[in-house]
């Protein structure tokens, strides 16, 4: 009997799922892009061309990182397929519109160098990379990112008129906090009380804020979008939302318990656009079902606790970063059951 030839063959096999589909990274990346542009839109409208020209030079600098370091580590350059041109455009859109020039440069070349490349490129960083760059120019420039407020067009910076505040998350946190003195007390009750009456401001974008996260209306355009596409989904945004809303009613009030705003709490700040475009990251977020409401869940609490109790009077960019940390577990733990089983 002849000896058969005997050939073996090393099969890879990646992690779930297994289903190829049609979507390229370079389409589902210029689908966030599109979403994007209603956003850009409305920051130019209401901060003017420097909204324009923060972004141009935050994505300019991302593309360029980003080829040059790929370049210098000899692997593929994937500038085309506008993971960086993203990055560069969110991080543009946590930055205040009064902020020196050269601070998108260095945000959006800390986010692709440290925050992405530095791990190995698309689909190896843990964290959000134009969060993580928002998170070190906070840290290394905290006077130009907590003064470079500027009024919008049409309104005020707080989008309240009995106070001059910055941003409206910072006018309710200084009147509660000044609410028991003496000399302060009439003017914070009279803040808290016009709270009520700013909703149409926040919707529409008339407040004082980061150029990209003032307009609930022009973010929710492009959140639709990519909802209808199918390249996010609802549960971390409602797991999200609904657990600020939830907390800030029950602990933000002065009142008591139950007393809170939480209306005020989903509009103000940028936990619209970090629901919608940044705690959705495909590669940062959970991709089981029971991950993605548990990381919702998580965002949301941390984002009360750092508004209602910690200094800063907004925690978004933190509860995403910190909750990224938690994805691999999330996924390890909270993954779907085999089938049959």
């Amino acid at each position: 009997m002849e000896d058969k030839e005997i050939t073996q063959e090393i099969i890879s096999v990646s992690s779930a799922p297994h289903i190829r589909g049609e979507d390229s990274t370079q389409r589902i990346m210029f689908s966030v892009v599109i979403a994007l542009i209603p956003a850009l839109l409305g920051s130019v409208y209401f901060f003017g061309t420097r909204a324009l020209w923060l972004t141009f030079l935050a994505v300019i600098t991302a593309v360029a990182t980003e080829w040059v370091i790929q370049k210098l580590r000899k692997v593929e350059v994937t500038v085309s397929d506008g993971s960086a041109i993203v990055t560069g455009i969110l991080l543009a859109f946590n930055l205040p519109g009064g902020v020196p020039w050269w601070l998108p440069v260095i945000g959006s070349f800390f986010a692709i160098a440290i925050g992405k490349q530095a791990f190995g490129g698309l689909g190896f960083n843990p964290m959000n990379p134009a969060l993580l760059g928002r998170a070190f120019l906070l840290a290394s420039w905290p006077v130009h990112m907590t003064t470079g407020w500027t009024a919008p067009l049409y309104g005020t910076k707080s989008g309240i008129s009995t106070v001059t505040e910055a941003t409206p998350l910072a006018a309710l946190k200084d009147a509660i906090k000044y609410l028991n003195v003496e000399d302060k007390a009439q003017q914070s009750a009279e803040t808290i009380a016009a709270i009520k009456g700013s909703y149409g401001n926040l919707l529409w974008g008339k407040v004082g804020g980061c150029i990209g996260e003032t307009s609930v209306i022009f973010i929710l355009i492009g959140a639709l979008y990519l909802l209808y596409k199918g390249y996010i989904n609802y549960r971390i945004p409602l797991s999200y939302i609904g657990t600020v809303a939830l907390f800030t009613w029950i602990f933000g009030g002065v009142e008591g318990y139950f007393s809170g705003d939480p209306v005020f709490h989903v509009l103000a700040g940028g936990l619209i656009l970090g629901a919608f475009f940044m705690a959705t990251d495909m590669v940062t977020s959970p991709s089981s079902i029971k991950g993605q409401w548990v990381f919702g869940i998580g965002c949301g609490v941390i984002t009360v606790i750092i508004r209602l109790v910690g200094g800063y009077p907004e925690g978004v960019s933190y509860s995403i970063l910190l909750m990224n940390l938690t994805t691999p577990l999330l996924d390890r733990y909270l993954k779907h059951k085999p089938f049959g089983s």
